[in-house]
């Protein structure tokens, strides 16, 4: 397998910057991602609320809702909504540590997959720091089920590194039914597998969503919608299996929130947004299931990760 080539924490070479409209919220947003300090991780913060109110560091322990998205509070109780297309689109380009700066509640969808990101996130070139990486090693096998849906991570096997994910979705529509896959980013890169994938929902279900205030800047031009017979959008589908490889995109998006890259090997049945979170709040609850790796040396966790928070943004 091919081992891990970074071994020194990485952030942005410049900043960049989007506009776009948030998925559920329908709001314009303008977003600006900027370079940080090594330890920083990866932080959010709201340009429309006060300052001293206004950082979200991205982190698992801070997700307050799940549905169709996840969603991250604060302890003063600003949030940022959405966040997994660019936290996946961060983990795929490298990035350890960055400011995202948002005007608005809720990260731009654009066009419903994380390519737009990993674009931007390749024109601001990545750096190295002198600090070396903090990777989530994992130890044994934890497991978290809810319902019909399963999610765990097991050690790779000795002398492996990275990450590999195996992942089943179904659903009770003849478009979609039942996909499998398996991505191994040891072997392929997440802009190659996954980057382009789409998010996706049901025609019968968008005016309900629509008055429970969620999906409201929702459209063709930013996800994928299905219908009784079909897709509804005009160009088709990226992939013939772009539902599983999005919701690995979410997966991975998801598991960024751990604060650092896990090595591990993933499985996921049915996964959704609440079940990605469970698993990481049980694995970085057991101290006996994984260990902080940095260059090779190998430090139990002082944590339970420090969070960013507390560390370069109070």
């Amino acid at each position: 397998m091919t081992k891990q080539t970074r071994t020194r924490q990485t952030t942005l070479g410049n900043k960049v910057s989007c506009a776009g409209v948030g998925l559920h919220s329908g709001e314009q947003v303008n977003m600006v991602i900027y370079p940080a300090p090594a330890e920083t991780g990866i932080v959010f913060r709201r340009l429309d609320v006060s300052p001293e109110h206004a950082t979200v560091p991205a982190r698992y322990d801070l997700v307050c809702d799940a549905m169709l998205g996840t969603t991250l509070r604060n302890r003063h109780g600003v949030t940022v909504a959405t966040v997994e297309h660019l936290m996946a689109a961060l983990w795929g380009a490298g990035v350890d540590n960055a400011v995202v700066e948002l005007d608005g509640p809720e990260v731009p969808i654009m066009d419903g997959s994380a390519e737009p990101f990993v674009f931007m996130l390749e024109c601001a070139r990545l750096v190295e720091t002198a600090t070396p990486r903090r990777i989530i090693q994992v130890l044994k096998t934890v497991e978290v089920r809810d319902g019909k849906s399963v999610a765990r991570v097991s050690p790779n096997h000795e002398g492996d590194e990275g990450c590999a994910l195996d992942i089943e979705i179904q659903f009770n529509n003849t478009v979609i039914n039942r996909q499998v896959a398996r991505y191994d980013f040891r072997q392929v890169t997440f802009k190659q597998a996954l980057s382009r994938a789409r998010t996706f929902g049901f025609e019968h279900e968008v005016a309900a969503l629509r008055d429970i205030g969620l999906a409201l800047g929702g459209s063709l031009e930013n996800a994928i919608v299905v219908g009784k017979d079909g897709v509804l959008n005009e160009e088709g589908l990226r992939y013939s299996d772009e539902f599983v490889r999005h919701k690995a995109l979410d997966c991975i998006g998801d598991l960024y929130l751990a604060g650092g890259r896990i090595d591990g090997h993933f499985s996921f049945v049915r996964p959704g947004h609440a079940i990605n979170n469970k698993l990481l709040c049980a694995l970085l609850a057991d101290e006996t299931a994984y260990s902080i790796v940095r260059s090779g040396a190998v430090s139990k966790p002082s944590f339970r990760f420090t969070p960013a928070e507390q560390h370069v943004y109070a």
